[in-house]
């Protein structure tokens, strides 16, 4: 057995540090949008803001345009995030 190629060592210990620290950002993330979807059961509002949804897809697209990301990965990404979300938030308005 061969030893461990020390670069792709270093890019693999990168890699993971960043998959850990979006793991945080999606639980903090998920976190906030509980709450939301607390507020709106109580509120009776609707789960879903189809123009908002919108609007931050399209501000996304051209952040990640801006940061050299592929636009259409960013939207899929986004748009199952929200789809959870708004799961989350039915799921609230219904207890």
């Amino acid at each position: 057995m061969s030893e461990p190629d020390p670069v792709l060592a270093g890019f693999r210990s990168s890699i993971d540090n960043i998959d850990a620290a979006l793991i945080h950002i999606l639980a903090e993330r998920f976190r906030i949008t509980k709450a939301v979807g607390d507020y709106k059961a109580e509120k009776n509002l609707p789960a879903s803001d189809p123009s908002r949804e919108e609007r931050q897809i399209a501000r996304l697209r051209q952040l990640a345009s801006e940061a050299n990301l592929d636009p259409e990965f960013s939207e899929k990404f986004l748009r199952f995030i929200i789809q959870e979300v708004i799961r989350h938030h039915e799921q609230a308005a219904a207890k």
